[in-house]
């Protein structure tokens, strides 16, 4: 299943129905046994994807929104948020465990193995070619960010983030994990005038939610997001989410540079 979806724009959030913005923010349905499944979206040429392997071996193909040879010209960011699996780049295969993200560079070809394995990979546009890193999760040093007393204590692991030993054409990802107690990601929230950011959202049990917070600060609007699913935010959107338990999700942006710090906080004050 690939699909394609248009950029949009803030004046058609402030309207929409809980089913349009659904059908134009919401990453869902990525992950199905045996199956790659992908999302293109306009937004700043992203493109994110769900790998299952199920015991074979999965690859990527031609993906039509790309135009024949699309990835060619694509750097990669996975992260497996399933059991141990493989990732074989250009013939030599990596080992990762729950957690570990990759890096790809642009070129790269991509094959996908594991019996449990559920791959996450998130794609951007490439001007260079940088070589391939892997990133395990238990190497990564967090930082650590909110407190007990907002609940939103948490860790933030920066895999590819434009500064550090890992170099990129313009992709940034990590993996941020919530502590015990705590529910709000990114609050206050923020947003990046220059870039789109990505979230997908793991490790909730089934009968947990996230309300996450989207729009523009004065036009604000909510996804109600389940366990491996995730949420588009444009450059005009604020990012943020509250969850009714435990989580984890894996964030990921690219567009017009690799500054991380780049970004607008929004006070709360402002948001209506």
């Amino acid at each position: 299943m690939n699909r394609d979806r248009h950029a949009t724009n803030p004046a058609a959030a402030r309207t929409a129905s809980t089913q349009e913005l659904r059908d134009a923010y919401l990453v869902d349905g990525l992950f199905a046994r045996g199956e790659v499944r992908t999302l293109h979206t306009a937004e700043d040429r992203m493109l994110v994807a769900g790998v299952v392997p199920d015991g074979g071996e999965l690859s990527f193909g031609e993906i039509r929104a790309l135009g024949e040879g699309g990835l060619e010209r694509r750097e990669f960011g996975v992260v497996n948020i399933g059991e141990p699996g493989e990732v074989v780049v250009d013939g030599v295969p990596f080992e990762l465990g729950h957690r570990d993200g990759l890096y790809a560079g642009r070129g790269s070809t991509l094959a996908f193995r594991g019996d449990g394995a559920r791959f996450y990979i998130v794609t951007a546009v490439a001007q260079a070619s940088h070589p391939t890193v892997l990133l395990p999760f238990a190497d990564s040093e967090p930082v650590e960010l909110g407190s007990e007393a907002g609940a939103g204590r948490r860790a933030l692991h920066r895999y590819v983030w434009g500064e550090g030993p890992t170099a990129s054409s313009q992709l940034q990802f990590g993996v941020t994990v919530l502590h015990d107690g705590a529910v709000w990601n990114t609050y206050p929230p923020h947003l990046h005038e220059r870039r789109t950011e990505v979230y997908l959202y793991f490790e909730l049990d089934e009968d947990d939610r996230v309300v996450h917070l989207m729009g523009e600060p004065e036009h604000t609007r909510h996804l109600v997001v389940r366990n491996e699913e995730g949420v588009v935010a444009p450059r005009w959107s604020i990012h943020s989410g509250v969850g009714t338990g435990r989580y984890s999700f894996i964030w990921a942006m690219a567009g017009d540079n690799r500054d991380y710090g780049d970004l607008a906080p929004v006070s709360v004050q402002d948001l209506r």
